[in-house]
């Protein structure tokens, strides 16, 4: 079976079940560059993170613009500035998303500082 679409510039693109899924598995620790001022790098409070992977899926670049332009901003990239690793949106109470596993370094003595901020957000917001 072949799947076919058409990407944001119009063209057709195509995948069999023999096709490469786009791209290979991102395993273990991966370097995070925050931006300032954002609630990430607040709850870390650090602009330079290190969290576990364990995904295949990658961010499609050629909509970081619409997103940025609608009010979700890209808070954290890899390293090299190619993968987006973090989103915010900023005028929302709680609004965080990543790429990786913070369930992976997180326990209940010791909570993750992304839980530990839903947490906190969703104390400040429940009255």
């Amino acid at each position: 079976m072949i799947t076919e679409w058409l990407d944001e510039d119009g063209l057709v693109q195509y995948r069999s079940e023999d096709s490469d899924k786009g791209g290979t598995m991102r395993l273990g620790s991966q370097v995070c560059q925050l931006k300032k001022n954002s609630k990430m790098a607040k709850l870390y409070n650090k602009l330079k993170i290190s969290e576990r992977h364990r995904h295949r899926y990658e961010f499609n670049g050629n909509y970081e613009s619409t997103f940025n332009k609608n009010g979700m901003a890209i808070v954290g990239k890899s390293e090299d500035d190619t993968l987006v690793e973090a989103i915010e949106i900023k005028k929302h109470k709680w609004f965080v998303g990543c790429q990786f596993h913070p369930e992976f370094t997180s326990d209940p003595i010791n909570a993750h500082p992304l839980f530990k901020g839903f947490i906190k957000a969703a104390k400040l917001n429940s009255k």
